[in-house]
């Protein structure tokens, strides 16, 4: 963890960490906690656990500001589509994060750095440990900052993978896709699923992520491409 790579880091979040051992465990995978005594507090998953409720919170109000006149539903797709893993590491690219990461020599090697999950857990802990050392309002500043341009780069509600592949297959008179895990792999704090969708009269198509969810997405995502050919 370089001293320059934290300080960018920190000019991004808009913040110098009075208590900078929050930040140090923000940025510190399970992998590396591993034979410390201390290992519950160092790693973070607990500032992960404060972050996800802190970032959930302040988007839920920017939407609900910004769209007055949708409906619930409406802004429940908007906040699943923002606050997906996929959008958390993109975040954390951007305020690079990356390169800020403290992890064992094993997930270090197989790539954990650009590990889609990692980054959107380690971002999330970020978020908390902002929180925990300046307050609520300095972290839904950083929160509004750098969410705001893909809140307004989307104007209708989105409409996931799965939703519309359903739709898809309801407009024309078949059953609803099933979605089967095939497949799973890594270690148990950074599983990787593969889920195959079947339609009828399609062939099945599979998709990867760390979780039953995010694998369901991208199977069905590969299925609509296939589809919509």
């Amino acid at each position: 963890m370089g001293e320059g790579a934290i300080h960018h880091l920190c000019r991004q979040l808009g913040h110098d960490f009075t208590q900078p051992e929050l930040l140090v465990q923000a940025l510190t995978h399970p992998s590396a906690a591993q034979g410390r005594k201390d290992k519950s507090g160092m790693a973070y998953e607990r500032l992960e656990f404060l972050g996800d409720r802190v970032l959930g919170l302040v988007v839920a109000d920017m939407l609900f500001q910004r769209f007055p006149n949708e409906a619930e539903g409406d802004l429940a797709k908007r906040h699943a589509a923002l606050v997906r893993r996929e959008k958390l590491a993109e975040i954390a690219h951007l305020i690079g994060l990356p390169a800020c990461l403290t992890l064992a020599k094993g997930e270090n090697e197989a790539g954990g750095r650009a590990n889609p999950g990692i980054l959107a857990d380690a971002c999330e802990a970020v978020i908390g440990a902002l929180y925990a050392d300046a307050g609520f309002e300095s972290a839904a500043l950083f929160v509004r900052r750098l969410w705001t341009p893909m809140m307004d780069a989307v104007r209708k509600p989105p409409k996931d993978a799965k939703t519309a592949l359903q739709e898809w297959a309801q407009g024309r008179g078949k059953p609803l896709p099933n979605y089967t895990v095939v497949g799973q792999d890594g270690p148990p704090h950074d599983p990787v699923f593969v889920v195959a969708v079947n339609v009828e009269g399609v062939e099945a198509e599979t998709g990867m992520g760390n979780s039953k969810r995010v694998a369901e997405q991208a199977a069905a995502t590969a299925m609509l491409e296939k589809v919509n050919q």
